[in-house]
């Protein structure tokens, strides 16, 4: 009733006031409509795809909360995650409604309640599928070190603070036991010696997503290539600490076609060196999921040839491959096999 007697711009200033001090610092939503390229093969979203709405919410309505004061300018970056439970799942097609609320502030963190509302568009039914928690620490942006204090909020009543201070304590122990339980240190490992072909060897692994694939199911020749080179970029880029860049891909073979809801790994590793480039062997194995009868199998190979630069463009001299000699005596045949 109150915005309604008064004049337009008071009531917008109200509304500002209102906006800044309660609904729009404490309080935001977000929406958008799921695609394939957010799902796995029979349609139901990724918990992945959730959880990065989740955390995006939480970093806005952070961000947002911390700025209301004068000072530094900060970001909201994230420190934990309570325990999220996916009570129904989301499907392509369906609107994620993802709403954020600052429930608790501390001196240097916040609170974030986030719920995800899943909306099918067509037949009007709603359901909720995820409540999550989240806690936010403003980091400066002119130094990442400083974190910032946290603007306190105003609570509904004592009793709502004092169960968010409760929260706070709670999940402050748990995060220094498990910072004593797993350490900090990672305990240092015996690497490979330096230009050998286990120092270099690099592999990645990849769901096979619709978006991958052709109208009837089976991977791109295009996407499969990008992992290949991608993977034979890493190896050449740890055998010499430079610039890399491809010179050349003999023919690759596709010995099989690889079907949707495959988990491929494209594996890589060095097999001769010149003085100005360097060879890799490049292999593609999938691995199907749903037909698991089937087993894993070899679908493509390749060899790429790769260059190293200076920071002028101008090719380096590559460091020399060093193998043992049943690694030589493998390679002597692999140049056999291609002559």
């Amino acid at each position: 009733m109150l915005l309604v007697t008064l004049n337009g711009a008071m009531r917008q200033r109200l509304f500002h006031l209102l906006w800044k001090q309660n609904w729009g610092t404490r309080m935001s939503s977000t929406s958008r409509i799921m695609r394939p390229d957010d799902a796995n093969i029979v349609g139901n979203v990724h918990g992945g795809t959730i959880l990065k709405m989740i955390e995006e919410a939480g970093c806005i309505i952070g961000t947002r909360h911390c700025n209301t004061q004068s000072g530094d300018r900060c970001l909201a970056a994230l420190a934990r995650v309570e325990r999220t439970d996916f009570l129904h799942p989301m499907f392509i097609g369906e609107v994620a409604h993802v709403s954020a609320e600052i429930t608790y502030t501390s001196k240097h963190s916040v609170e974030v309640q986030v719920n995800v509302l899943a909306e099918n568009i067509v037949t009007g039914a709603k359901k909720v599928t995820n409540k999550a928690t989240l806690w936010y620490v403003p980091i400066s942006l002119q130094n990442v070190d400083k974190i910032i204090e946290v603007p306190p909020i105003e609570y509904s009543s004592p009793e709502r603070e004092e169960a968010g201070k409760k929260r706070y304590e709670a999940q402050k122990l748990e995060r220094l036991e498990d910072k004593v339980r797993n350490g900090e240190i990672i305990m240092s490992v015996s690497l490979p010696e330096p230009f050998t072909v286990v120092c270099s060897q690099s592999s990645l692994i990849h769901l096979v997503g619709p978006s991958d694939c052709t109208l009837h199911g089976f991977v791109h020749g295009g996407v499969t290539m990008k992992l290949m080179d991608e993977v034979a970029g890493i190896v050449a880029a740890r055998h010499c600490k430079t610039n890399i860049v491809t010179a050349s891909v003999d023919a690759i073979n596709f010995h099989r076609k690889i079907k949707k809801g495959c988990v491929i790994t494209v594996s890589g590793r060095m097999t001769f060196t010149s003085n100005k480039s360097m060879e890799i062997e490049v292999f593609v194995d999938a691995d199907p999921l749903v037909e698991a009868e089937k087993g894993k199998y070899r679908a493509v190979t390749a060899f790429f040839t790769y260059i190293s630069l200076d920071k002028e463009n101008k090719p380096l001299p590559v460091p020399p491959l060093k193998v043992s000699n049943a690694q030589l005596m493998y390679s002597d045949v692999g140049i056999l096999m291609k002559i």
